[in-house]
């Protein structure tokens, strides 16, 4: 089952190599990781998705307490109604004809998603949704026009109600 794990740090050099390394050393897989200051700019916040039952993400969570720039970390499954969480997709398509274009203008229209630029030859698309929702959108764009290139964000998530992750 996927998991999601958020981690406040101290924003110093090297803190996020050891927990990108703590994850290498015990052989787990970082399946998407966002990092970026959080409203206090002297810490940063981390988000990483992985794989594993709730076992695994207990031992992957007390070794990341042991960590010198760890804060505080928590963890949810993404099956969890108690996080709320989005990534972002740009995909860069064919977009060749008339036609075409409609099509892939009727896609957006129906996901939500925007066209961000238009060359003669190509459009960019951006869609910002759900993990599952990212990839349907992709199979369904990749099914109507030729995929040129695709960039993710990773997952970003946040707890709901009074959960927080904060100092």
């Amino acid at each position: 089952m996927r998991q999601i794990i958020s981690i406040l740090l101290e924003n110093e050099s090297g803190a996020l190599s050891r927990v990108v390394g703590l994850f290498s050393q015990r052989g787990y897989n970082i399946e998407t990781i966002t990092a970026a200051p959080t409203e206090d700019n002297s810490i940063s916040r981390i988000t990483i998705s992985t794989e594993g039952d709730s076992a695994v993400v207990e031992r992957i969570t007390k070794q990341l307490h042991k960590l010198v720039n760890v804060i505080k970390v928590s963890s949810q499954s993404d099956d969890s109604k108690a996080i709320v969480e989005r990534e972002i997709l740009f995909v860069k398509v064919q977009a060749i004809g008339h036609n075409l274009r409609g099509e892939i203008k009727s896609l957006c229209d129906i996901f939500g998603a925007k066209i961000v630029d238009i060359t003669p030859e190509l459009y960019i698309l951006q869609y910002v949704e759900t993990s599952l929702e990212i990839d349907r959108f992709l199979k369904a764009v990749s099914e109507q026009a030729e995929v040129v290139e695709t960039v993710r964000s990773g997952v970003c998530g946040i707890f709901r109600g009074e959960h927080s992750l904060h100092t």
